[in-house]
């Protein structure tokens, strides 16, 4: 389902990684400093490779060699950052909808009660995200990133900023996620149990190198 081989020069980190990833959830899991979110920045589009090749779903996104650079928002990819990323000055149903209209979709009402009570988050669309949680915004996050239609899961470190407490309430809901919509996922993570949890496949990283990749029991 994607296909990603690439090098990239970030001042003195040299990052070269080839993998491939499944129609489930593939983990990139390593020490902070080993190029996991650079390695989602250029999936996504937001950090363009020196060199190398990205195909999502049989689509090639980028391709140095055929000049190709499909822009971000283009890539139909649906990101999930550690902190939300929400906008505080908008309700979270507004919040919810962004991502759909800077897709340019139309509004889908069956899809946004599906989404909303497959987060538990329709009791809070009249809030702000001031007024949420840190598992609340996440969930919201994930909601607006799913409205998006995407055909590729982006999670850089959903749960980092989350305390223990708020990491056991969201979790089932990235397996619900997992489990309901399959849709194939990059999810990015230190953390051992998340993986186990989650990933069918593992990608270690270190220092910007894939050292070895292969299915959860590499943990």
């Amino acid at each position: 389902m994607i296909s990603v081989d690439i090098d990239k020069q970030l001042g003195d980190f040299a990052l070269s990684v080839s993998f491939d990833g499944d129609s489930g959830v593939t983990a990139l899991f390593g020490p902070s400093g080993s190029g996991k979110t650079s390695i989602v920045g250029m999936i996504a589009g937001l950090i363009k490779p020196d060199r190398g090749r990205i195909v999502i779903g049989g689509e090639t996104v980028f391709d140095s060699a055929a000049g190709i650079d499909v822009p971000a928002h283009r890539r139909r990819i649906g990101t999930v950052f550690q902190d939300g990323r929400l906008f505080p000055h908008m309700s979270v149903a507004r919040n919810l909808g962004y991502g759909r209209w800077m897709t340019g979709l139309p509004r889908d009402a069956a899809q946004f009660r599906h989404v909303t009570e497959l987060l538990d988050i329709a009791p809070l669309v009249d809030r702000r995200p001031g007024a949420l949680s840190g598992g609340e915004r996440q969930r919201v996050a994930l909601g607006r990133a799913l409205l998006m239609k995407p055909r590729l899961m982006l999670l850089d470190e959903p749960m980092a900023s989350l305390d223990a407490r708020r990491k056991s309430e969201i979790l089932p809901y990235f397996v619900r996620l997992r489990d309901d919509t399959r849709l194939p996922m990059i999810y990015v993570s230190h953390d051992p149990a998340e993986v186990k949890a989650l990933a069918s496949r593992v990608v270690l990283l270190d220092a910007g190198r894939v050292v070895k990749s292969g299915g959860a029991e590499l943990l």
